[in-house]
């Protein structure tokens, strides 16, 4: 990064990162009780699974596309989870170790090993893979008859992308 423009914008990268796992943990904060082993549809992963699967995928393609960054793998990719405060302190881990593999390699001007053609592209696959599963989540609620209502969790979640001047 060479410029002050260049730095803003790599902020403003980062901060969206940032907003998308604090949305991803609000929501699993907001959970109804037992709603972690709710399943979308026979033979699907459970709820506690898609964010253990979420986590999981943060930090293998961290390891394959950034090794440096020293993300450890994870105990299993699809494994249940009911503990809420254990999977927000995964999710802020493999949420540090994708801005970290971001950032380090953008500021030295490398690319990333394996699958990405950009660094950005890292994030931007993430936080496209993760609302697909937040969709996942919410279609999950709706089908067990324990809908979120779309203006209490949109304070937790949509509006944390349009609010300026977040800290």
């Amino acid at each position: 990064m060479t410029t002050a423009a260049d730095a803003a914008l790599l902020d403003a990268l980062l901060d969206s990162w940032d907003r998308n796992n604090a949305i991803l943990v609000n929501l699993l904060r907001a959970l109804p009780e037992g709603a972690l082993d709710f399943i979308p549809a026979a033979g699907s992963p459970s709820v506690g699974a898609l964010f253990v699967h979420m986590h999981y995928c943060r930090v293998v393609f961290v390891q394959m596309a950034a090794p440096e960054i020293g993300a450890g793998l994870p105990d299993g990719e699809w494994r249940s989870e009911r503990d809420r405060d254990r999977l927000a302190g995964l999710l802020a881990e493999s949420a540090t170790a994708i801005r970290d593999a971001v950032r380090g390699r953008l500021v030295a001007g490398r690319p990333m090993d394996v699958h990405y053609d950009h660094p950005i592209l890292m994030l931007q696959h993430f936080i496209w893979h993760e609302g697909y599963h937040h969709g996942q989540i919410k279609l999950t609620l709706k089908q067990a008859g324990q809908p979120f209502d779309d203006e209490a969790i949109g304070v937790q979640t949509w509006d944390l992308w349009m609010e300026k001047g977040r800290p």
